[in-house]
């Protein structure tokens, strides 16, 4: 990748998760338990800090919508997909409206981690990226 894309990239609002994610540490995370328990584990994550206030929970498409305030305001979506009996998917979508001099990826892409974290000490992680280039 050139440095200009690279410099351009890290004034990105928004990061986002998937399966084929030319960023190793971006990749879908797998853990094992359903979407139901996922979605229990999220919210209460969620719940537990104070930073964070959840807008909206829709478990028939399982889906947390969530805004983050901390030293920037963030707005998070965390899909869960059941990929196999006890093997979920997350995937994590962030933005933000705020610019920085510094730029903003890196605040969303620590912000990501950070959930990703706090998920693998609730549930077993599985690995990362398990159904890339299928």
């Amino acid at each position: 990748m050139s440095i200009f894309r690279k410099l351009a990239n890290r004034y990105k609002k928004q990061c986002e998760t998937n399966e084929n994610h030319s960023d190793p540490e971006l990749a879908t995370r797998y853990y094992r338990t359903n979407t139901a328990q996922m979605i229990q584990s999220i919210e209460e994550i969620f719940k537990a800090d104070r930073n964070v206030h959840i807008i909206s929970t829709s478990a028939e498409h399982g889906e947390i919508a969530a805004e983050i305030k901390k030293d920037k305001t963030f707005f998070a979506i965390v899909t869960v997909v059941t990929v196999k009996p006890f093997e979920t998917a997350v995937d994590i979508n962030i933005s933000t409206e705020q610019s920085s001099l510094a730029g903003t990826l890196p605040s969303l892409k620590k912000e990501v981690l950070s959930i990703y974290e706090k998920l693998s000490k609730k549930h077993d992680f599985l690995g990362s990226a398990r159904n890339a280039n299928r």
